[in-house]
């Protein structure tokens, strides 16, 4: 297929499964996902730079880009990258948010604003992501500093999987907060990507 044919999603390494698993959805031959680290996102201020760089090295291959990223953290710097390069994003400020739905996620933001919040990604990769940064395995005396003003976690699953959520359960328990999960399916993940293909192509 030429390139002016192809659309790519250029995504977050935290979207993988659920950006693949759309696209295996909707049987679309003519859609390629690109994956950035995950890990950017414990630098925020990471992420633009690199989706400016991987924008670049893409620019003349597709007929159009999505960026498979809300704003996660970078305060609008996102935004401008993606404005010079004329792509667009996945909507809201983070994946929690498309996840659950904007009016869901902020009905669970007013309920109790002191939530941390897992999805399917981090659920299994909270050590990595969470524990081992943080140095709460070699000390866990540092949870109370951390996590004080949390009350609550809450697992927004993709999945049914009822080996992730003993994993965000454990996570919970680890943290001294009380434990909810919610089934929120790909969210709004799904719709966005499938206006944005429709729309290209």
């Amino acid at each position: 297929m030429k390139p002016e044919e192809r659309i790519l999603v250029l995504a977050c390494g935290a979207l993988a499964r659920e950006t693949l698993a759309v696209v295996e959805l909707n049987g679309w031959t003519h859609v390629d996902v690109h994956c950035l680290p995950a890990k950017l996102h414990l630098r925020p201020e990471r992420i633009a730079p690199a989706v400016d760089e991987a924008l670049s090295e893409a620019r003349g291959r597709y007929r159009q880009i999505l960026v498979g990223y809300a704003d996660c953290g970078t305060v609008g710097a996102l935004d401008d990258v993606l404005e010079r390069n004329g792509a667009e994003r996945l909507p809201g400020l983070h994946c929690y948010a498309f996840f659950a739905g904007g009016t869901a996620w902020e009905a669970m933001h007013d309920e109790e604003p002191g939530t941390f919040y897992l999805t399917d990604f981090l659920a299994r990769h909270f050590d990595a992501l969470v524990v081992r940064p943080l140095k709460l395995d070699d000390h866990p005396e540092l949870v109370p500093d951390v996590f004080g003003n949390y009350r609550r976690l809450v697992y927004l699953a993709q999945t049914d999987d009822a080996e992730l959520t003993e994993r965000a359960r454990a996570a919970a328990e680890m943290l001294d907060l009380a434990f909810e999960r919610r089934f929120t399916g790909y969210g709004d993940l799904r719709p966005s990507v499938e206006r944005f293909v429709t729309r290209a192509a």
